[in-house]
């Protein structure tokens, strides 16, 4: 099951996404097809059949967005999370040979475009939730178990 939460800065890029969707994309691309459909015979108007995909396309992700925004939780900084690893923080850990990873854990729906995000969901993230500085934790993933330390925890606040 997906947590559907997002942190406040998250929310603010989906409605940007959604109103440049809305207000820019589509009525420059519904204005293609009617021209592309001016022009007559569709059958072989390569214009006209690619931009009516784009109009579907940009359709399909308003609808989703719109029901995204809606139904996504924002989850606020607070007192209480300081000091430990919960939704939204900055966390930088090390393994046994010295490799340190810093990510920031976040909603799913923040992850794309990202190498820094990691999902809630995740079996890094499950693993590292409530752990403080100097804890460890056994993260499970599909081919094998490794364990980290948690070297840093930060907030955007």
């Amino acid at each position: 099951m997906k947590t559907m939460w997002i942190t406040s800065e998250g929310l603010e890029k989906l409605k940007a996404e959604l109103d440049h969707l809305w207000r820019v994309e589509r009525p420059e691309t519904t204005q293609k097809v009617a021209w592309a459909a001016s022009l007559g015979d569709r059958s072989e108007n390569a214009d006209y059949h690619y931009n009516k995909k784009r109009l579907r396309e940009i359709d399909k992700r308003v609808h989703y967005l719109r029901k995204c925004v809606d139904d996504l939780k924002v989850i606020p900084y607070t007192q209480y999370q300081e000091g430990k690893v919960m939704f939204g923080a900055w966390v930088e850990i090390e393994n046994a040979k010295g490799q340190k990873i810093r990510f920031r854990i976040v909603g799913g729906e923040e992850i794309f475009e990202r190498r820094d995000y990691i999902s809630i969901d995740s079996p890094m993230a499950q693993a590292l939730l409530k752990k403080q500085v100097g804890d460890e934790a056994l993260v499970q993933t599909p081919t094998m178990q490794v364990q980290w330390r948690v070297v840093k925890i930060e907030y955007e606040k």
